[in-house]
């Protein structure tokens, strides 16, 4: 792996820092203060700008209006968006929209994009992504009650699903649902796109997050299909091929979302730093003389510097060798550095001490809405399981219930 950063990149990340420090971080305020949708002219403005400034779509060929970055690169520039809440939004390459427009370039027919991805990838709308179910256990990805059925030139969706991202305002979802219950575990759904104006769909509600119900993209939704008709044309991909696809969307995915977690912690160490050199604690003492203070500064530098060059490796491999031989990596980064993004929260809140619970700074921000880190896109346990029982093999231990097959010691 070659760690050099090239000139150019070199320069796209300088401008992206400073694009963030100047355009983003003000109306980030105002988001907090207003709300999403309250900020909405803001918002508008601040992508503007980034479009203008050749700021948009990093992760998209230049023939699709993107700036045609590979993985490490766009790995590289998502940490840098990653310091503020709204950062992938201004650029427009915030999830779930990115990974639908992964999703509708690769699987999408010409109808599908020429109404949907084009507009998505222009900013004039939003999508969302509807598959997880309150009835079942997100950790079990497969097992689900929703389902369409084919009734003449129609298919006719029912179903309840929640944590829905961005729900409120998207124009269109993308649905997984089970179209043939007798077929293989894998090849039992399919995905479906659904105009979220269609009479069938309801909009339950924004789902309240540690007391915040959010608005507009920054939110999470209830959704019931009650006999949801959708042409047969809105099938996705191909019949069954709902949970490769959804395989094929998360495994890029993650290392978006552990680049911008890292991005989080570089903000909240510099804060944590800030806060240890100026706060006095009486006369010429200052919190940064406390042991325990630089002991969390240094924890967390050598924590963060660590879990990026495992990120970085693993963007690196799925380059190389794909994303279904990375399947181990890409585990093992999910519930690192979702572990590690949470110490350093933690680290900051406490540094901060009340200030820190308080809406005054971002860091309270973060923790609501990025605790659920080690939840999403499959729960810690799920990953460390993948993660053990691909070790555990090279030593003869398969699944319960199957034979020993004698092993091969430390392999890899």
């Amino acid at each position: 792996m070659d760690f050099d950063i090239q000139p150019e990149l070199s320069k796209l990340l300088e401008q992206l820092r400073a694009f963030v420090r100047e355009e983003v971080e003000p109306v980030e305020r105002v988001v907090a203060r207003e709300g999403f949708d309250g900020a909405a002219a803001e918002l508008a403005e601040l992508r503007a700008k980034a479009k203008s400034a050749g700021l948009w779509l990093p992760q998209l060929p230049a023939k699709h209006g993107g700036m045609g970055l590979g993985l490490v690169a766009h790995g590289l520039v998502s940490e840098v968006l990653g310091r503020s809440p709204i950062g992938h939004y201004a650029l427009n390459c915030q999830a779930p929209d990115a990974g639908n427009m992964e999703v509708l370039l690769e699987y999408g027919s010409r109808a599908q994009k020429e109404r949907w991805l084009e507009p998505l990838l222009a900013g004039e709308i939003r999508s969302c992504f509807s598959m997880t179910e309150p009835e079942h256990a997100g950790s079990n990805p497969v097992w689900m009650s929703t389902t369409a059925r084919l009734d003449g030139e129609h298919w006719v969706i029912d179903g309840h699903k929640w944590f829905t991202t961005g729900a409120d305002g998207a124009a269109f979802a993308i649905v997984m649902a089970v179209t043939d219950p007798d077929a293989s575990t894998y090849k039992r759904a399919s995905m479906f796109i659904v105009p979220m104006d269609d009479p069938g769909l309801e909009f339950v509600r924004n789902i309240s997050v540690m007391g915040e119900p959010g608005s507009g993209w920054a939110s999470h939704a209830e959704l019931r299909y009650r006999g949801c008709r959708v042409p047969a044309d809105a099938m996705l991909g191909f019949p069954g091929g709902g949970f490769f696809i959804a395989q094929a969307r998360l495994g890029p995915g993650r290392i978006h979302h552990c680049m911008r977690w890292l991005g989080i912690c570089d903000r909240a160490l510099e804060m944590m730093c800030e806060r240890a050199a100026n706060r006095e604690l009486s006369p010429g003492k200052y919190l940064g003389h406390k042991q325990t203070i630089q002991n969390w500064i240094a924890e967390s530098h050598a924590e963060i510097q660590a879990a990026r060059l495992l990120v970085l490796q693993t963007a690196w491999r799925i380059e190389k060798v794909g994303a279904a031989d990375a399947r181990v990596d890409i585990s093992a980064i999910k519930f690192h550095v979702a572990d590690v993004l949470m110490r350093v929260l933690d680290r900051a809140i406490q540094t901060h001490g009340a200030l820190g619970i308080s809406d005054d700074t971002v860091l309270s921000f973060f923790y609501r809405h990025e605790r659920g880190a080690r939840i999403y896109d499959g729960p810690d346990e799920v990953h460390k399981s993948v993660v053990a029982r691909k070790r555990l093999q090279a030593f003869g231990l398969g699944r319960p219930g199957e034979p020993r097959n004698g092993g091969r010691g430390g392999e890899r």
